[in-house]
C-alpha cells in the first residue's frame, strides 16, 4: 500500500509493525503503568505520611506538646496583712480569654479548646502510716468539668466578699471537695477536717465540704488534674499516693490564702488537636509557639504578664527533620526506580528497533524520508505511552488522591522517544552515503573521535556523580542533590564497569585460544565481541545496585531502630522516679535485684540541663551521676569504659565539651567540683550533651533513675513509671514514616530487581538472532545442540556476572557514601548515623537471581530455534 498523501505517513505499515512486535510494546507498557503508578502516589502518599508523622509526634509528646500561659495574681498584701479578693475566678477566665486572642483565630483552631486551673503545692497528710499527699486545684474548661454531689455540697467560701487576713494569724480555712474514690480510701465524710501540712511541716486548714462524681469522666478538663478523680500512686515519690482536693469558684480566694502569695498561679493550657493538624499548619504553629515564648514576659517577671511555654515547637522540629530525611529518602528510591524504569525502556526500544531494522531500511531505501519513520514511529510508541501512562496515573489518584506529574514525565518521555530516535538513527545510517575513508589515518581519527566522544559524556557523568556526592557530604540535606546522588554513582560505577568489561573478556578469549576446547573457545570469543555493548550492562548493574542500595538501607533502618531504642532507654527497662522518691531510689533498686529474671541493676542521678561550666563558660548538659563500672557492665558497649577520680566521660554535638576540657559542676553552699573531660560518654537518654561522672568524683548524689537488664525486669518494675525498651523500638518501628518508608525501600527493591532481570531478557533477546545464527552454522561442523547451549551460555554469563558480583558491591559502595548524609540517625532516633547492615541473604539472592536467569534463558532460546531450517542458516545474509 501506497503512503498517505496527505501526510506521508504508512498507516498500514504502522498497524503491521505494531502487531509484529506486540510483545515488546506490552513489555514497554507494562513497565510505563508500574512506575506511573508509584512514581504517581509516592509523593503523595509522602505527604499523607507526613501529616500522620506530626499528629503522631503530638500524641506520643503528650503534655510535653502542650502550650501553657502562665500569669501572676495582683499582690494581695495590705500594711497589716492580706486581702481576700472574691473574684479570682473571674481573673482565671479573663487569663483564658487573653491568651485566645494572642493565639488568634487561626492557630486556636488547631487547638483543642483551653482548660483554665490554679494547682496547689504538695501538702502531707500526717494521719495514716502509708505516705499519702494532697494537693488542690480549682478547673475551668469549657463547660466543664461538672460533677454531681452525692453526700455534702459544693466547697463554700469561708467568709462572704472582701476581707482582709491578719499576718500571723491561725490557718485559713478552705474547702475542697473529694471524689467518692478518694473519700473511700481516706476514710473522710463530708465535713470532716483534712489533717495536712506543708513542705515545712506548718498545718493547714482544709475541710471536706462534699463527696462528688464526675457527670463526664472523659471530659478533657480533668487530664490537667487526674488525681482528683483518681488517686495517683507514686506521683510523689515512690510508694505515695497522690489525693486531689476540687476547688470551687467561692473556695478559690479561700485557697489562695491559704498559701504563700505566690504559690498559687493562673495557667491555662491548650492541648493540640491532632486531627486537625498537617504538616504545612505545623510549621506555622511552631513559628507562633516560638514568637508567643519570646514575646512573654520571663519566668522571673513580678508583675502580671502573661508567660507563655511549651515544648511544642521542639517536637513539631524532631518531627520535621524525620520527615525531611524520609522525604529525602524517598525521593532517591524513586528517582531510582526511574533510572532503572528508564534503561529498561531504552532496552526495549533497542530490541524493537534491531527487530524492525530490515523493514525500516527497506522502506527508506524505497524512499520514505527520516521525518516520516519518525513520525510514524513517534505516534505508535506515544499512543502506547500515554494509554499506559494515563492509566497509571488513574490509579495513583486513586491511591493517593492526586498525581505527582514531574515524577512521571521522565518516564514517559523516555517512552515515547526511545524507539523514533534508535529508528531513525539507525535508518540513517544503514542508507547514508557517507562513504568510508580509502586512508588509514582518516579511519584511525575517526574512531579516535567516536573514542573521544564516549570517553567525554562517560567523564561527564562520573564528574556529575562525583560532584553530587562531594556537595551531600558537605551540605547534607540542605544541598538539593541528595536525590540524584545515588542514582548517579551507580550509573558511573557502572559505566566503570563496562569499561572494565573487555579487560575481563581480553584475557579471557587470549588465554581459551592456547587451550584444546574449543567450547571455550567459542563462547569466549562470543562473550568478547558482545562485550561492548554498554547499555545491557549499565542497566544490569545499576539496577542491581540501586536494589542494594534499598535493601542495605532497610536492613541499616531497622536494626538502627533496635540500637537507638537501646541509645534511649539504656537498658531493658528504666525506671524515672520523681526527685520527692530519692529516698527510696535504693530500696525499690534491691526489690528489683531480688526479682527472678534480673540479671544486672544500676542506680544513678540524672540531671537534665545541669550547669556545667567548661573553660570558664556555661554548657548544659545531662549530668549522670553513676557507677561507671557498673552502668559500663550494663550497656556491654566496649567503646564506653569506666573513670575514676576527677575524670568524666563526655558527649557533644555542639562542641561545647570537647575531650581534655576542665569542668565545673557548682554545688549550692560548696565549692564547685572540679574535673577533666576524659573519654566518650554513651548517650544517655539519647540525649547529644552528657556529661557521665563516677560516684567517686565527689559530686552530691541522690538517686532518682533505676536500669535493669534481664527477662524479668519488666514483671519486676510493676506499678513503677518505667520505660521499657522493646515497646520504644516497637512505637518506633510502627510509626507512619518509618514504617512508610520501610516498606518503599522494599518495594523499590523487588522492583529494581525485577527490571534488571527484564533488563537481561531484552539484551538477550537483541543478541539472540545473531547469536543463534552463529551457533546454528557451527552445529553444521559438528556442534551438538548441548554444546550450542553451552557456547551460548558462555556469551550470557560475563554480563551476568558482572551483574551479580559488581552490582551488589556498587550497592553496598553508594549506601556507605550516602547513608551517612541523608540522615537515617533522625529516623531510628539514634544520636549519631547507624552503621550500615549487610543483608547478605538479599545480596545473596541478587547475586543468584542473575546467574540463574542465564540457563533459564539459553533454554528457551534453543527451544524457540530448535526448528531453524539449514538453508535459512547457509544463506548468505540470512537472519534467525
Amino acid at each position: 500500500m501506497m503512503p498517505d498523501l496527505r501526510t506521508g505517513l504508512h498507516w498500514a505499515g504502522i498497524r503491521g509493525r505494531a502487531r509484529a512486535d506486540a510483545g515488546p510494546l506490552l513489555l514497554s507498557a507494562l513497565v510505563v503503568l508500574l512506575v506511573s503508578v508509584l512514581a504517581g502516589a509516592v509523593p503523595g502518599l509522602m505527604e499523607q505520611t507526613a501529616d500522620a508523622a506530626v499528629r503522631d509526634a503530638v500524641r506520643r509528646a503528650g503534655p510535653e506538646a502542650d502550650i501553657t500561659v502562665t500569669a501572676r495574681w495582683e499582690p494581695d498584701d495590705t500594711p497589716d496583712g492580706r486581702a481576700r479578693f472574691p473574684r479570682l475566678a473571674e481573673d482565671v477566665d479573663a487569663l483564658r480569654d487573653r491568651a485566645l486572642d494572642e493565639l488568634g483565630p487561626k492557630l486556636s483552631g488547631m487547638l483543642r479548646p483551653p482548660v483554665a486551673s490554679v494547682i496547689s503545692p504538695t501538702l502531707k497528710i500526717t494521719d495514716g502510716n502509708a505516705p499519702r499527699t494532697l494537693r488542690l486545684a480549682y478547673l475551668s474548661g469549657e463547660g466543664g468539668p461538672e460533677v454531681q454531689w452525692v453526700a455534702g455540697a459544693a466547697p463554700a467560701p469561708t467568709v462572704d466578699g472582701t476581707t482582709e487576713v491578719r499576718w500571723f494569724g491561725p490557718p485559713w480555712r478552705v474547702q475542697v471537695g473529694l471524689s467518692e474514690e478518694a473519700a473511700d480510701l481516706l476514710g473522710v465524710r463530708a465535713g470532716a477536717l483534712l489533717k495536712v501540712v506543708d513542705a515545712e511541716r506548718n498545718p493547714k486548714n482544709v475541710q471536706v465540704s462534699g463527696i462528688f462524681r464526675a457527670v463526664d469522666p472523659a471530659d478533657p478538663t480533668w487530664a490537667q488534674a487526674p488525681w482528683l478523680l483518681d488517686p495517683a500512686a507514686g506521683a510523689d515519690g515512690l510508694g505515695t499516693t497522690r489525693f486531689g482536693g476540687l476547688l470551687s469558684a467561692e473556695s478559690l480566694p479561700d485557697a489562695r490564702l491559704a498559701f504563700a502569695q505566690d504559690d498559687m498561679r493562673r495557667t491555662v493550657t491548650f492541648t493540640p488537636d491532632p486531627n486537625t493538624l498537617t504538616w504545612a499548619s505545623a510549621r506555622e504553629v511552631a513559628a507562633t509557639t516560638v514568637t508567643l515564648q519570646a514575646r512573654s514576659a520571663s519566668s522571673s517577671s513580678i508583675d502580671t504578664t502573661s508567660t507563655w511555654h511549651t515544648s511544642l515547637d521542639s517536637v513539631l522540629q524532631r518531627a520535621g527533620e524525620q520527615v525531611d530525611s524520609a522525604s529525602t529518602q524517598a525521593a532517591v528510591l524513586l528517582t531510582g526506580i526511574l533510572a532503572g524504569a528508564v534503561l529498561v525502556l531504552l532496552l526495549a526500544a533497542d530490541l524493537l528497533v534491531r527487530r524492525r531494522s530490515a523493514t525500516l531500511v527497506l522502506a527508506r531505501q524505497r524512499g520514505a524520508s527520516l521525518t516520516a519513520l519518525g513520525v510514524e514511529l513517534l505516534l505508535e510508541s506515544a499512543l502506547t505511552a500515554f494509554a499506559a501512562a494515563g492509566a497509571g496515573c488513574l490509579g495513583a489518584y486513586l491511591i493517593a488522591g492526586g498525581v505527582a506529574w514531574p515524577w512521571v514525565v521522565p518516564v514517559l518521555v523516555a517512552a515515547v522517544a526511545a524507539v523514533p530516535a534508535y529508528g531513525v538513527v539507525m535508518a540513517a545510517s544503514a542508507t547514508r552515503d557517507r562513504k568510508v575513508p580509502a586512508n588509514r589515518s582518516a579511519r584511525r581519527w575517526a574512531r579516535h573521535t567516536g573514542a573521544l566522544r564516549r570517553a567525554a559524556a562517560e567523564t561527564t557523568v562520573l564528574a556529575a556523580a562525583i560532584g553530587a556526592v562531594v556537595a551531600l557530604r558537605q551540605r547534607g540535606l540542605g544541598s538539593g542533590v541528595p536525590v540524584i546522588a545515588p542514582t548517579l554513582t551507580a550509573v558511573a560505577g557502572a559505566i566503570l564497569l563496562v569499561r572494565l568489561m573487555p579487560l575481563l573478556t581480553g584475557p579471557a578469549l587470549r588465554w581459551t585460544l592456547r587451550s584444546r576446547r574449543p567450547l571455550a573457545v567459542f563462547g569466549a570469543a562470543r562473550a568478547a565481541s558482545t562485550s561492548g555493548r554498554a547499555l545491557p550492562v549499565i542497566a544490569l548493574v545499576t539496577s542491581a545496585a540501586l536494589a542494594t542500595f534499598a535493601l542495605v538501607t532497610a536492613s541499616t533502618v531497622d536494626r538502627g531502630l533496635a540500637g537507638g531504642a537501646q541509645e534511649a532507654v539504656g537498658a531493658d527497662v528504666r525506671v524515672d522516679l520523681v526527685d520527692d522518691a530519692a529516698a527510696s531510689t535504693v530500696e525499690a533498686a534491691e526489690r528489683i535485684a531480688a526479682a527472678p529474671g534480673v540479671t544486672a541493676v544500676v542506680t544513678g542521678q540524672v540531671t537534665d540541663a545541669a550547669r556545667i561550666i567548661a573553660d570558664g563558660k556555661i554548657a548544659p548538659a545531662r549530668l549522670v551521676i553513676v557507677d561507671s563500672r557498673a552502668f559500663a557492665d550494663l550497656l556491654g558497649d566496649p567503646a564506653v569504659r569506666p573513670v575514676d577520680g576527677p575524670r568524666a566521660l563526655v558527649r557533644s554535638s555542639s562542641g561545647a565539651l570537647p575531650s581534655g576540657v576542665a569542668l565545673e559542676i557548682p554545688q549550692q553552699g560548696a565549692p564547685a567540683v572540679r574535673l577533666t573531660a576524659d573519654g566518650v560518654a554513651p548517650p544517655v537518654g539519647g540525649a547529644t550533651e552528657v556529661v557521665l561522672v563516677d560516684l567517686a568524683a565527689g559530686v552530691p548524689y541522690s538517686p532518682n533513675t533505676i536500669w535493669a537488664n534481664g527477662p524479668g525486669a519488666a514483671r519486676a518494675v510493676e506499678g513503677l513509671p518505667a520505660v521499657f525498651r522493646a515497646s520504644v523500638a516497637a512505637e518506633r518501628r510502627d510509626a507512619p514514616l518509618v514504617s512508610g518508608l520501610l516498606l518503599l525501600n522494599w518495594a523499590a527493591a523487588v522492583f529494581l530487581l525485577v527490571a534488571g532481570l527484564l533488563g537481561f531478557v531484552l539484551a538477550a533477546a537483541a543478541g539472540a538472532p545473531g547469536r543463534w545464527v552463529t551457533l546454528s552454522r557451527l552445529r553444521t561442523l559438528g556442534l551438538t545442540p548441548r554444546q550450542a547451549r553451552l557456547v551460548a551460555a558462555g556469551e550470557l554469563l560475563p554480563v551476568a556476572a558482572v551483574a551479580a558480583a559488581g552490582g551488589p558491591a556498587l550497592g553496598v559502595l553508594v549506601a556507605s557514601v550516602t547513608s551517612g548524609p541523608l540522615g537515617l540517625r533522625l529516623l531510628t532516633g539514634q544520636v549519631a548515623d547507624p552503621a550500615l547492615v549487610m543483608p547478605w541473604p538479599g545480596l545473596v539472592v541478587i547475586g543468584a537471581v542473575f546467574l540463574c536467569a542465564v540457563p533459564v534463558l539459553v533454554v528457551a532460546e534453543s527451544a524457540v530455534r530448535r526448528r531453524l531450517r539449514l538453508a535459512e542458516v547457509l544463506r548468505v545474509g540470512g537472519t534467525a
